[in-house]
């Protein structure tokens, strides 16, 4: 990667879109919603595992040749100009391997408290009421309750997310973490991107959180999920303050869930924004 490699994950619904948003002002960056390169890495790794008879013919070393080769290709006409910024929740469970891949990369984490989470993607689902969602396998019963089970599942998308962000706080690689809060990247998002450059070791930008550029590649996946508005950022950076629309035992079982805002939450090494 000529220009080298970072990567944004974290927790859904939690201000990572908004991100890559804000970081792609910068001409010296790329950065996006979530990539396939996630799924791509995952798939060929089981692909060179021992499940496949071919694997005996496979070392270490050319497991890492083969995944930079994939990385370096994704982005081969983008990384000879711009650091590359991929985003994916994935990569929070993929500390060590990023490490072996890429021993200079780091990975900024997205938070939110979890109620707000589940209220966002409520919301959402509400606002789309006439289309069933990609997110729920396209099925059209069930309840605010089960879908709050479904996503909160240890498999689901808010409760993978969260297990996987646990193993990053609390792992060996956790030096290469910064968690951003999502209410600090929506009410001083200039000090976050600043804080995100004096982490990256950037030089300053002149970023402006009043002119944000709609991203229509997000718009067209969000339609084929059957989910407008998943990945939508409005064109300025503002905080939308509303009343929850969760049940209210729904909301206080998860409302304590930001366990990295307590006072004891984040071992040493894991800075937080």
């Amino acid at each position: 990667m000529d220009h080298g490699i970072h990567f944004i994950s974290g927790l859904p619904r939690s201000g990572s879109t908004l991100l890559a948003a804000l970081l792609r002002q910068n001409p010296a960056i790329h950065a996006a919603m979530t990539s396939p390169l996630g799924s791509l890495v995952s798939a060929l790794l089981g692909q060179m595992s021992q499940a496949n008879e071919g694997g005996l013919f496979i070392d270490d070393e050319q497991r890492l040749r083969v995944l930079r080769a994939v990385v370096d290709g994704f982005y081969g006409d983008i990384h000879p100009d711009r650091l590359v910024i991929d985003t994916n929740r994935l990569w929070c469970s993929k500390m060590a391997l990023l490490a072996a891949l890429f021993p200079d990369a780091r990975v900024i984490a997205c938070v939110r408290n979890p109620a707000w989470i589940l209220d966002s993607i409520e919301a959402l689902m509400r606002r789309n009421a006439l289309q069933p969602s990609g997110i729920f396998n396209f099925e059209t019963g069930g309840t605010v309750y089960s879908r709050a089970d479904g996503l909160l599942a240890g498999n689901g998308m808010i409760g993978f997310a969260l297990n996987a962000l646990r193993e990053a706080v609390f792992g060996e690689q956790r030096h290469r973490l910064l968690l951003v809060r999502y209410d600090s990247l929506v009410g001083d998002p200039l000090g976050v991107l600043g804080g995100i450059h004096a982490f990256l070791g950037l030089p300053a930008f002149a970023y402006d959180p009043e002119q944000i550029e709609p991203d229509y590649d997000a718009m067209m996946f969000d339609a084929r999920l059957g989910t407008p508005g998943l990945h939508m950022v409005g064109n300025r950076v503002q905080a939308n303050l509303r009343a929850s629309i969760l049940p209210p035992d729904l909301f206080g079982r998860l409302a304590d869930g930001a366990w990295w805002d307590a006072p004891d939450g984040l071992p040493p090494g894991v800075e937080m924004l």
